[in-house]
Formats: C-alpha cells, structure tokens, sequence
C-alpha cells in the first residue's frame, strides 16, 4: 500500500512506500505532468512562485490578462516555468481533457493521502482536492481554520471559502462523496498552557474551545504586558522570540531574534514577545472588535507558538485590568 503525505513547506522524500511531498511539487508531478500533452507538448521548465494575479497582458486602469485558450502565457512565463498561481487550475484541466486520468493515475498509485495545513488550499486548490475525494483513494486532511496565514494562491473560484471555511466547502461542494469532519479531536494543545489556550480562545469564540494538554510549569508562565520601557530587560531575562506583523513593525530589537507573524508558523518557543498593531491592541485593552480575518489568524498564530509565556509590547503607563503588566526588577 502507498502513501502519500502532502505539506506546504517540506522537501520531498521516499520512504519504502511512503512519499512526503510539498502540494506544489505533487502537482506539478502528478497533476500537470503526466497528462500535459493535453494541454502542450512543451517541457515544463519548473514553477515560478508569485503573490499575485499571473499573466498579465498589459498595465492599464483596467489591467488585462491572457486568457486560458492562450495556454502558453496564461500558465507559463517565457522560459515556461508555470505560475503557481496557475498550477491546480492546470492540473484541473488536464484532468478534464483527459477525461478524469490524471486524478485516476494518482488514486492508482496512492490508497492513501493525507494532506496538511488544508485551511490554505484556495481556487483551484479546493477543486482538485475535490476531483480526489471522488476516487477511491482515502483522503484525511488535517487544518485549522484559524491559521490562514498564507494561501496557495488567490483566485476568484471558490472566493467565498477563503476565509478559513474549508468545512463549508467539503459540506457544500463535496456531495458526491462520504465526507466525516471531526473537530473534536486535534483540539487538545500540547505545545500551550491554559493560559495560553484561554487569551488565544477569545480570537474566535465560534469555533470549539482549544484546551491545554501541556503541564509542564516555570518560574514565569502566562500572558502578559510589557511596557515599552522594559523591552530591553524582558529580552535579556527570559529571551523570548520576538514576533512582528511585518518587517516595517518599529522598535523591535535587532539584538535578538525575530519573525514575522505567518514566518513562524508550525513552530514552538518557550516564549515569545509579541508587537502588536494597533487594531490587536485596541483589541485586547478595549475589546474593540478586529474586522480583519487576517489580522486575527496572524495574531492567533502569534499568540499560540509559546508554550509558557506569551508577553505583548504596549506604551509606557499602559493602564489595564485585562492582563498583568510585567514589572522589572
């Protein structure tokens, strides 16, 4: 029996009858390839990673793009790299034009696939996945909807499952297939204390309560202010990692080690620092609520890499019965 396992950030491996791969490298290997000739005969010179729309005819109010009859270059730049962008919307064709043998030839070699971090999968992402659970493959997919911190790519198919709603879509849109979502499960923690688990519950009340599994304890655990002024003391008493929104966050020290939000996902420190925006702040001090899904998921991340402490840069003389406000010694 081979297996498949399918991640977005891990180099591909073959152990005996089981491959690790990343989803771009499996679809360009068993989506795109072996079945291009429907599409082009040319070589597929490799993938080109972009952040935006890909194929751009030309730069107007109202830019304009090649259109998929043009195969050549809406999939492909010059040297016939294909977008990743691009990439599933490919492989979706090929499957169509071959009449269903590319997802066919994947469910013959694989009986079982598993694939991760399925809250990022977008488009046309959601529609191969989809073609899949109509094989006889098994397919077991693991996310958390609360962590989109980075998509596959951005598309107009499907726009309205971007926000994390990836068990609406298999409910919606997977009927032709026996589909069973647990979300009781994976919901224990064993990376975050309950202090932890309790400030990071409070970003999506709607969705099942995350409980702490971790008992290990420390002379400083919790989550906590930390006034500006003190920075440079917290860092060299417990050396936490600092974690910013981006790179054009202030005041974030450059004598010690830091990340970005979405970087430091699928990690675990002991203990971080957190810079907060000003939304995030407005949020845990006032209770304001955060309109953005996206500034939310980031911070949630954020908040649940420690697993002792959590401490979150607010002004000097900060004011609040929320959190406990560390006090140099």
């Amino acid at each position: 029996m081979n297996v498949l396992f399918i991640f977005q950030h891990q180099e591909s491996r073959y152990i005996y009858n089981v491959t690790i791969q990343t989803w771009f490298s499996f679809l360009i290997e068993h989506g795109a390839k072996p079945y291009q000739g429907k599409l082009t005969n040319k070589r597929i010179n490799g993938l080109l990673l972009v952040n935006e729309k890909s194929g751009l005819k030309y730069k107007s109010k109202f830019p304009v793009y090649f259109s998929e009859d043009e195969i050549d270059k809406h999939y492909f730049t010059s040297d016939y790299q294909i977008y990743s962008d691009k990439l599933s919307k490919f492989a979706v064709k090929c499957n169509e034009k071959s009449k269903g043998y590319v997802v066919e030839r994947i469910s013959a070699l694989f009986q079982n696939i598993f694939i991760d971090e399925v809250q990022d999968m977008a488009g046309y992402d959601l529609e191969f996945i989809r073609l899949l659970m109509e094989t006889d493959s098994v397919i077991r997919m693991a996310g958390d909807p609360r962590q989109v911190t980075y998509h596959t790519h951005f598309s107009s198919k499907y726009k309205k499952y971007s926000e994390g709603k990836i068990q609406e879509f298999m409910l919606k849109e997977c009927l032709n297939t026996e589909c069973i979502i647990d979300t009781y499960s994976l919901k224990g923690s064993w990376r975050n204390n309950l202090a932890i688990c309790e400030f990071a519950n409070k970003l999506f009340p709607e969705y099942p309560q995350c409980e702490s599994l971790q008992e290990e304890t420390t002379e400083h655990d919790g989550v906590f202010f930390v006034e500006e002024k003190d920075i440079e003391n917290y860092l060299k008493k417990y050396s936490p990692l600092q974690l910013r929104y981006d790179r054009k966050t202030k005041k974030v020290n450059p004598n010690y080690d830091v990340k970005n939000f979405g970087e430091s996902k699928g990690a675990t420190y002991n203990r971080v620092l957190i810079y907060p925006t000003k939304k995030m702040l407005d949020w845990i001090i006032k209770g304001e609520k955060i309109d953005s899904f996206e500034i939310k998921c980031k911070l949630y991340v954020a908040v649940t890499r420690a697993k002792f402490s959590v401490a979150i840069v607010c002004k000097n003389n900060t004011k609040s019965d929320v959190l406990p406000i560390y006090k140099c010694d």
